[in-house]
């Protein structure tokens, strides 16, 4: 907007304050037509006056439209210009991005396909020699398994040997016994009957009445293994007919047994007047001691006591603990002999010491009167004599020396 458009405003401004003034004059009353006239001529040249700036202010408008609308279309095309080129900056980066993530990613595959493999071929390695080692540990089994089914086809030849099969419950029996008792606790082949030559396989000796002679215990082992087998067969193949068929042989056979025992070992007073009869294996000893009614006839009939391993390893500590009160009572007499004697000697040391108190006594008081009388005397005596200085006491008694 240029000066004339301010002065026209201005003048514009001016007139209608003059044209409102007339007004309220000529409401009044107070103007003349010529003053009239004259303001109507002001009128019309502030209109075209008005009229004039209004065109004007138009055309400026228009103008300013004109370059408003030209610099936002410049805008515009500047903006999208630039929105392109940030547009395919942006394309052009994000690709370079992704070519470069893809590269990494690419990079990042193979070092994990890389150590994948390692470490595939690793477990693989670890696992093929694993199971290398367990199918060598297998194949080591099953010739131990062999070896072993050998063995026991072999044990079980060895065991249908009537003397191999006495062998065998007479080697576990020492066995029991040799860990239980001391070896002058038991005799082994023991002749317990006298005017028979039969020696029962061991003999517990046990102190006699008198104390000095022993009586004998005897043990024999027995091992009826083919009734037992066969009760085993009948239980594996549930053959009620079997199973009593094999109980009734197994029953006659310990019977037999127990008797034998009796008739041949049993010899009171020499002997107890019962027996034990070992079964070296416990199923075997289970069996005969289900059957109540045997092992009581057994006991009964023929003072014969039927054990286990383990029946007899309790029976054995049992016996082994009376011999250790036996023991104890035989050794208490010398044992209060020493103390009778101790207390001898303890009432002639008493005397002695007693003795020695006196002298000891006498000796206290000599000391005493040499230490007081004497001392005593021989001060008085030194009193007249000056003493020299310490320094030059023992510079003269060094010089002695």
């Amino acid at each position: 907007m240029q000066w004339f458009d301010v002065l026209i405003l201005l003048f514009s401004a001016a007139a209608l304050a003059t044209a409102v003034l007339v007004t309220r004059k000529i409401d009044a009353g107070l103007v003349d037509p010529a003053q009239l006239l004259q303001l109507n001529a002001q009128l019309l040249a502030m209109r075209e006056a008005q009229s004039v700036a209004l065109t004007r202010q138009t055309e400026q408008i228009e103008h300013l439209r004109t370059v408003l609308a030209n610099e936002m279309e410049r805008s515009r095309r500047e903006n999208a210009q630039l929105q392109e080129r940030m547009v395919l900056s942006n394309e052009r980066k994000l690709a370079q991005m992704m070519q470069s993530n893809g590269e990494q990613l690419e990079l990042m595959r193979r070092t994990v396909d890389e150590r994948l493999q390692k470490t595939l071929e690793t477990r693989l390695q670890e696992s093929f020699k694993a199971v290398s080692a367990h199918l060598e540990s297998v194949q080591r089994g099953l010739g131990e398994m062999q070896s072993l089914a050998s063995d026991v086809g072999g044990l079980k030849k060895a065991l249908t040997n009537v003397k191999v099969r006495g062998t065998f419950g007479e080697i576990q029996l020492e066995r029991i016994l040799e860990q239980m008792l001391t070896v002058s606790q038991y005799e082994k082949n023991a002749a317990t009957k006298h005017g028979s030559a039969d020696r029962v396989e061991f003999a517990l000796r046990l102190p006699g009445k008198g104390g000095d002679q022993s009586v004998f215990l005897p043990i024999d082992s027995k091992f009826p293994i083919e009734d037992y087998e066969r009760l085993l067969a009948g239980y594996d193949a549930g053959d009620k007919a079997l199973m009593d068929a094999a109980r009734r042989n197994l029953s006659i056979n310990l019977r037999n047994c127990a008797k034998a025992i009796h008739d041949k070992y049993i010899d009171p007073p020499n002997t107890t007047d019962f027996a034990i009869l070992f079964l070296p294996t416990e199923g075997l000893y289970a069996e005969v001691v289900q059957n109540a009614e045997l092992f009581e006839q057994i006991q009964h009939d023929y003072k014969v006591t039927v054990t286990g391993p383990t029946t007899l390893s309790a029976f054995l500590n049992a016996l082994q603990m009376g011999f250790q009160t036996l023991a104890i009572e035989k050794r208490s007499v010398e044992v209060w002999q020493v103390l009778g004697a101790v207390r001898t000697e303890f009432d002639k040391f008493a005397d002695a010491l007693q003795a020695t108190q006196k002298k000891l006594r006498a000796a206290e008081d000599d000391l005493e009167k040499l230490v007081g009388t004497r001392t005593t005397v021989l001060q008085r005596k030194l009193r007249q004599v000056e003493a020299l200085p310490a320094e030059d006491a023992q510079l003269l008694l060094l010089d002695g020396e």
